[in-house]
């Protein structure tokens, strides 16, 4: 894996860099994190982990507390998809050292007609992996809005089919902008004619509060049944400049109603797996970068801090 650390290497700049060998002990974090039952499995972006290795990434992972990883098969992301039957393997390996199952990840797919695309998904169900986040579609200004809903919509037909072909579930994630998806709207436009069975929405509460305000119960009651996974991330308004901007803040710090939100998740029996983001800044870990500019032991922390959130509130809710 280019840029990776080897595992010596590892341990000791995290050493060097204040935090503690051999990979993370209690006194990195005090508080103890225990999973009650009605807590859901949380799984950390491996986005977040791109400065390491596959096994050091599985490692930190399991010693943070987290039940699962995400992992980044894109450009730029932990597997690069031109390599993913060499690569994608390693890591699924390193993660089921660490006891992890392969569960997650997330890509670029978007149409059944590129042959990597295709080639990606076929790898990945070989692997074991159930669920993938397909990359986001843009309108096209020569176009109307409608008639790219119609193009793109039977592009996600066509990929549900071979979802089911090959036992991988697609989802589509509610993204804030320009794209297509911003509004779940859309996204209840592009899976109608869809195999839901294998394909779905990926629910990110961050984006659909920051373009939903407060309709953002609207949107989520349309796609409720269409809901495969579930991402949580942070934000708050903030004006920068004499203009206002969404800035991404650790979990629980934000504007998020995470106790309504995580009643309705309760009170209508969502189950899907749910993916810990970390937007805001963390030397470059937040942005998937293979050099960070802190020390290991802040993005630890900050994982290990929000994941304490997520079930305090789910717990509160």
């Amino acid at each position: 894996m280019p840029n990776a650390l080897s595992r010596r290497n590892f341990l000791i700049n995290t050493a060097l860099a204040g935090s503690l060998v051999p990979l993370l002990t209690p006194e990195v974090f005090s508080k103890n994190i225990t999973a009650a039952p009605n807590i859901p499995k949380i799984n950390i972006f491996s986005k977040h982990l791109q400065f390491l290795n596959y096994n050091d990434m599985a490692d930190a992972a399991r010693e943070i507390g987290f039940d699962g990883i995400d992992l980044t098969v894109r450009p730029k992301g932990h597997v690069l998809p031109e390599r993913v039957e060499n690569d994608l393997p390693l890591a699924v390996e390193a993660m089921k050292k660490a006891g992890f199952s392969p569960l997650l990840m997330a890509t670029a797919v978007e149409d059944v007609n590129n042959p990597l695309d295709k080639k990606v998904l076929e790898v990945a169900a070989a692997q074991g992996i159930k669920y993938y986040r397909m990359n986001w579609y843009k309108y096209n200004d020569q176009k109307t809005i409608p008639q790219s809903l119609d193009e793109y919509q039977n592009k996600v037909m066509a990929l549900s089919q071979l979802n089911t072909k090959l036992g991988i579930t697609g989802c589509y994630q509610n993204h804030a902008g320009r794209m297509v998806g911003a509004s779940l709207f859309e996204i209840w436009e592009l899976l109608k004619n869809a195999d839901l069975s294998h394909m779905g929405a990926q629910y990110d509460i961050r984006h659909a509060t920051l373009e939903g305000g407060l309709s953002w119960q609207t949107g989520y009651e349309l796609i409720k049944p269409s809901i495969k996974t579930i991402v949580l991330k942070d934000f708050m308004w903030e004006k920068t400049n004499g203009k206002w901007g969404p800035k991404n803040v650790p979990l629980g710090e934000g504007m998020i109603d995470f106790k309504t939100y995580f009643k309705l998740l309760k009170d209508n029996n969502i189950q899907a797996p749910v993916c810990l983001h970390l937007e805001y800044p963390l030397g470059g870990a937040d942005q998937g970068a293979d050099k960070i500019t802190v020390a290991p032991k802040v993005v630890f922390d900050a994982m290990k801090r929000d994941l304490l959130k997520v079930k305090e509130l789910w717990e509160q809710a």
